[in-house]
């Protein structure tokens, strides 16, 4: 189980960096908010990763909290978003 969970840091590691590039360098709004919501995707992952991990359930609430307000938020901004298209 130690492999899995190291291998699996890694890689959400990795994609984080991917993501976090795709954020900075995004050059429209749209691109920064699908990159700002997979970051919280992958960060949530990272957090299940830690509970399979340490047998710990208490981070639970927190991966459904971080679910929740990645959602409303690309919801809001895409809302929004197409507001000023029209």
């Amino acid at each position: 189980m130690n492999v899995v969970a190291i291998v699996a840091g890694i890689m959400l590691m990795a994609a984080a960096v991917i993501v976090s590039y795709r954020i900075l360098a995004g050059p429209s709004t749209l691109d920064r908010v699908v990159g700002i919501d997979s970051l919280v995707a992958i960060a949530a992952s990272g957090l299940a990763v830690w509970a399979a991990y340490s047998d710990d359930t208490t981070v639970v609430p927190a991966i459904v909290a971080l679910a929740l307000v990645g959602f409303l938020g690309s919801a809001a901004v895409s809302r929004f978003r197409v507001r000023d298209d029209v």
